[in-house]
């Protein structure tokens, strides 16, 4: 008996600790050896034997490779799927980081923490409390997005004049040259007052020319452009969207054949006659800045069927820049995104002729267009509409917070009712997450890595999370928000996020297809190798990633079960305390999926990748456990502060119970019923046991949403918050601390009131009424009187004379005729 357990508990630590297969063999013949000589149960000479043939099968590479891996080798490239080009070419691209640690089942909490804390320069913090500050002070939004559909005029020259369009451009070129955690908190700070604004200075430092000259442009490229484009000489759009190919970038259906032509410069003047260049063709739409572009990035497919460059005919989508004056190049209209009046448009051309050295990077470059387009992808998608998401969390946690402090219905403020708190707390929740999960994919930016996997994380889950704060925040408004006009400051916001949900890769698609598809095969520890190596046909390679693959496995089910048994109390934390038990949950669950992934896998095979439901499932469990970590990080780089446990609390703990959800929905829909049913008893031995954060801790979240403290300045820091009482964000502060101060007079008031202590009948009236009989003295009034003032600036909304203007006129013809 006792030898049993010694050996269940020397296997099952084995296999915890995913032993190598040397100490494997090591370990049983102790035990056999033991057995023997000091349990003095004697062991036969077959078993000994047995024992030996399979030792020497697994440890001779040789021999394992001819009875086991060999075999498998063959069956394996068989059933791998064939990948294509523009395929590999985004697996490929970027680089892997802390997601693989989530990959892995074994997270190393200790590297997380040591990852450094992003930080602004001097240069970067004075940029911001400086021309940023000015440029959102320069902003009305109402004006931009319903009078001029465009940014006045005053402030494109100041947005040129500092800088805000060469944010990336390095110093040596005439830029700011700063870092992507200084980009993203300018683009941050800007939406908090405009979309439209932001996305203008957005688009120039994301993915476009200048980022692209950066790194792939050649000398003379990037010596002309670039001090342009960091002075707004030049204002950039890229062109990759055909009406035909959306989500499906790689299917452009836009051209260009190698060709010898003539052209003139549209810059100099001069002729060129007999020149090698492509005659290319292009219909493109949704085009950001394409309006009021000065120069064209364009991605088309290039063919050289006359041999002229090589002998290879189908070149491959190349990327070109091309002045906008030059001739051909139909540019100037406009679409017009809903509730936005940021420049966006089509441009095309029809066998327009380009010299080869107008290809980014020159000759040598034509056809790496995809590969440049999608590294520089995993830069942007981490920056951009993330940037967008975090404002608008801020946005909605400062407005939203104060608006339910300040209405009152039924005698109450409209927070303290538990429906509207759990609204508010969803708000304040998702904040959290949203600049916690971006600012950890920002460090990694900042530290040289191009994590492709958590840009697409990123970019689903923050437009998403935006979505749900600013439905939240309008349902909290009410009215408020409700009717257009100056006043509104969400509804507008509200309009546009359709835009966010699709650009950069729609939401759909990156769910199901990109954040796993990718993140699978780049994060796994052994799925690329296993792959590489069968393209590559390297028996030996595939032997080492197949025989630790196997490891890998077994580790994950013995610790999947362990960790589910025991519900993960006994697992290592590198913390103790409010987050101790959030560390160990994430073990558990990271190992958990670390295991229905390779089961996946191992069931479906290439089937996964069109299985996109489940695909969806996994990339959430993935995404819930990024979201999770990054929010721990956050809590930690902020001190650990005790006002922020609830909030934190609420994001780690519906980031986990979100996995879970996923992890149950994969089980449910698993094909294979019977492996389904073990991996559900490894996994949830005890059934589903976590749950969202309780009610207690979401009001505590929308406790301090509305009142002012340490909490509510760290969720709404970085934002723009206008100081004048006439401005609809800026009156909410003011109303907020008047509304505070005043509260024990108003409730002074309602008192004398119930008494029958008045005789008249209004609030006004019995405000004066008490001032002239004592009840309150002159100060008490006037605070009174202000408080209520300013209660109803942030009540009201705008009312405009009932004839239409001459534009809504214009409109109203158009849909009626």
């Amino acid at each position: 008996m006792i030898a049993a357990v010694l050996l269940v508990v020397l296997l099952g630590a084995l296999a915890y600790f995913a032993a190598p297969v040397l100490v494997w063999t090591v370990g049983v013949a102790a035990w056999l050896a033991a057995l023997q000589f000091v349990f003095h149960c004697p062991v036969p000479v077959a078993a000994w034997a047995v024992f030996a043939v399979v030792a020497a099968a697994l440890n001779i590479v040789p021999l394992r490779r001819a009875v086991f891996t060999g075999p498998v080798f063959g069956v394996f490239k068989k059933i791998t799927p064939a990948m294509s080009q523009t395929e590999q070419e985004a697996i490929n691209a970027g680089t892997v980081w802390w997601d693989r640690d989530l990959f892995s089942g074994k997270p190393d909490y200790n590297r997380l923490l040591s990852f450094p804390d992003p930080k602004l320069t001097p240069e970067e913090q004075a940029f911001i409390d400086g021309p940023t500050e000015q440029l959102c002070g320069m902003i009305d939004d109402w004006k931009i997005t319903h009078e001029l559909k465009d940014l006045p005029p005053e402030v494109w020259q100041f947005i040129k004049d500092h800088g805000f369009l060469g944010m990336i451009v390095k110093k040596k070129y005439g830029g700011l040259e700063f870092s992507n955690y200084a980009h993203a908190k300018v683009v941050t700070k800007i939406a908090t007052r405009g979309g439209t604004a932001a996305v203008t200075v957005m688009v120039p430092n994301s993915l476009g020319p200048g980022e692209l000259l950066q790194h792939y442009g050649t000398e003379a490229q990037k010596d002309y452009y670039l001090p342009r484009l960091a002075k707004g000489v030049e204002v950039p759009c890229f062109a990759l969207t055909s009406p035909y190919a959306g989500s499906d970038a790689g299917a452009i259906p836009d051209y260009g054949v190698v060709c010898r032509g003539s052209y003139t410069h549209p810059r100099t003047g001069e002729r060129f006659e007999n020149v090698l260049g492509v005659r290319v063709s292009w219909e493109k739409r949704w085009i950001t800045l394409a309006p009021v572009a000065t120069i064209l990035g364009l991605a088309f497919k290039m063919y050289d069927p006359e041999h002229l460059l090589g002998d290879k005919e189908d070149i491959g989508i190349t990327c070109a820049l091309v002045p906008t004056e030059h001739e051909g190049v139909e540019i100037g209209r406009r679409h017009f995104p809903g509730g936005s009046a940021f420049m966006n448009g089509p441009t095309w051309g029809k066998d327009v002729f380009i010299p080869l050295d107008w290809i980014i990077g020159g000759r040598e470059y034509a056809g790496q267009g995809w590969r440049m387009l999608v590294e520089c992808l995993s830069v942007g998608r981490c920056i951009s509409l993330p940037a967008m998401s975090v404002a608008c969390g801020k946005l909605t946690t400062y407005t939203t917070g104060a608006f339910a402090r300040i209405r009152d219905q039924f005698g109450l403020p409209i927070g303290k009712f538990e429906g509207v708190d759990e609204a508010m707390a969803r708000i304040g929740g998702f904040t959290y997450q949203m600049e916690a999960s971006q600012d950890l994919a920002l460090t990694a930016l900042d530290n040289g890595e191009k994590p492709s996997v958590l840009s697409a994380i990123l970019k689903y889950h923050n437009t998403e999370r935006m979505r749900k704060t600013l439905n939240d925040a309008m349902d909290v408004h009410g009215g408020k928000t409700v009717v257009l006009g100056p006043r509104n400051y969400l509804a507008r916001g509200y309009q546009a996020v359709p835009i966010g949900i699709t650009v950069e890769g729609a939401n759909i698609l990156t769910r199901s297809m990109i954040i796993y598809g990718q993140g699978a095969i780049r994060c796994h520890p052994f799925v690329l190798r296993e792959m590489k190596s069968a393209m590559a046909n390297d028996g030996a390679e595939f032997d080492k990633a197949i025989t630790g693959h196997i490891n890998f496995v077994i580790s994950n089910f013995v610790r999947s079960l362990w960790l589910g048994l025991t519900c993960a109390r006994f697992a290592s934390s590198p913390k103790g305390g409010a987050t101790a038990a959030y560390y160990k949950r994430v073990t558990r669950l990271s190992s958990a999926f670390a295991l229905l992934s390779d089961m996946a896998m191992f069931s479906l095979g290439g089937s996964l990748k069109f299985r996109e439901k489940l695909s969806a499932r996994l990339g959430d469990m993935l995404s819930g456990l990024y979201i999770a970590t990054a929010s721990l990080k956050r809590f930690e780089r902020e001190g650990a502060p005790k006002e922020d446990i609830a909030v934190m609390s609420w994001a780690v703990e519906n980031a986990l119970y979100d996995v879970q959800v996923a992890m149950d929905g994969f089980l449910a829909n698993l094909p294979s019923r019977p492996l389904a049913w073990v991996l559900r008893r490894v996994i949830f031995p005890w059934g589903l046991t976590l749950k969202p954060a309780s009610d207690r801790v979401g009001t505590k979240v929308a406790r301090a949403m509305m009142e002012p403290g340490a909490t509510r300045d760290r969720l709404t820091h970085g934002m723009y918050v206008p100081k004048s009482e006439a401005d609809p964000v800026g009156v909410l502060e003011h109303a907020l601390h008047a509304i505070l101060a005043t509260e024990p007079v108003e409730q002074k008031l309602r008192k004398l009131a119930r008494d029958g202590k008045f005789k008249t009948i209004t609030a006004r009236e019995r405000l004066a009424e008490a001032l002239q009989t004592g009840l309150i003295n002159q100060e008490e009034f006037d605070a009174v009187t202000r408080a209520r003032k300013l209660k109803r600036d942030v009540i009201m909304v705008d009312d405009f004379d009932k004839k239409l203007d001459q534009h809504d006129e214009q409109l109203l013809q158009r849909l009626i005729f």
